[in-house]
């Protein structure tokens, strides 16, 4: 089964290429959602996130409190590193789930925003990566999350470069216009090159 990684920068559309591949009949296998899923209540991922960053990054209900969190990662980037060596490994392991169970002849398409940053790459046939100029980039994270401008750049400095994800891709969505421009290259790119793979 074909494996390819799907990646951009913060507030490129991954999610929306990735639900354009997945009406198309891709699995999707979302880093970001696993990366929830192995911190929610209850779970381990949780409490030593907890046990690390202090219980300032609960919400009363014991839920994390991600604005919080998100606070001191984009800060600091020992603490950044600290939380990746909890999420990374437990996602990895609910990935791999994920796609044994997928049905024989899928294409698995894996949803990885820091797949550069991870040095992750490597690990799969190809690379489909999301594009926007970066100050596209920063305009759409400021409006999505309601970030002051300081607070959206240091987002974006915390990540790989543009440059730098579009040195791993295989093929490049543009995501600069409109989304029946982005449809379209999405369509185009699965019934071509990722039809014809083996």
């Amino acid at each position: 089964m074909p494996r390819i990684a799907l990646t951009g920068g913060i507030a490129s559309g991954k999610s929306t290429v990735a639900e354009l591949f997945r009406e198309l009949g891709a699995v999707i296998i979302d880093s970001d959602v696993l990366a929830r899923e192995v911190v929610e209540p209850g779970t381990e991922g949780l409490a030593l996130v907890a046990e690390r960053f202090g219980p300032m990054v609960l919400r009363p209900d014991g839920a994390l409190d991600r604005g919080r969190l998100g606070d001191l990662i984009f800060a600091d980037e020992d603490a950044r590193a600290d939380l990746n060596a909890i999420i990374h490994p437990r996602v990895r392991v609910a990935s791999e789930e994920r796609e044994t169970a997928a049905p024989d002849g899928s294409v698995v398409l894996h949803v990885i925003p820091l797949l550069v940053e991870a040095g992750l790459a490597a690990g799969f046939r190809h690379v489909v990566v999301v594009d926007l100029p970066e100050d596209d980039q920063l305009e759409r994270l400021i409006e999505r999350n309601g970030l002051t401008r300081e607070q959206a750049l240091a987002r974006l400095a915390a990540q790989a470069s543009r440059d730098e994800r579009l040195a791993v891709a295989s093929w490049v969505i543009d995501n600069s216009g409109s989304l029946e421009e982005t449809a379209g290259q999405v369509v185009d790119l699965w019934n071509g090159p990722i039809a014809s793979l083996p």
